[in-house]
């Protein structure tokens, strides 16, 4: 039998993750609000600056502790490789930083608080 070993630099591994449909946080203002549907939950995400979110549903809900004032670290693929200017990407996890990680995101949505989606 033959192993083949097949590495990949993280480099690589990154400019990969910029085909996934996502979200970056740059990308929102105060006020904003983002819908992210997981496989399992729906969360509901109220920008409130200075890196600091409004969370409801999924795991939130389910542990009385909605709405929580939380951090998000960024969107992993479960793992330990973490993108943390992302918000939400389809196709990977949203990772808080209360170690919550969700279900595989399906759906992001937008509703910018200037009126413009």
């Amino acid at each position: 039998m033959c192993i083949i070993k097949y590495q990949q630099s993280l480099e690589n591994i990154n400019k990969r993750t910029d085909f996934f449909e996502h979200i970056r946080k740059e990308e929102l203002k105060f006020g904003d609000l983002v819908l992210v549907d997981t496989k399992n939950s729906t969360y509901h995400i109220h920008v409130l600056g200075d890196s600091r979110y409004l969370v409801s549903g999924g795991w939130f809900d389910r542990n009385g502790r909605s709405p929580a004032m939380i951090r998000i670290s960024g969107c992993t693929w479960g793992g330990n490789i973490i993108k943390t200017d992302y918000l939400a990407a389809c196709g990977m996890h949203l990772e808080f930083n209360n170690r919550v990680v969700t279900s595989t995101i399906q759906k992001v949505i937008v509703f910018h608080a200037g009126g413009k989606n």
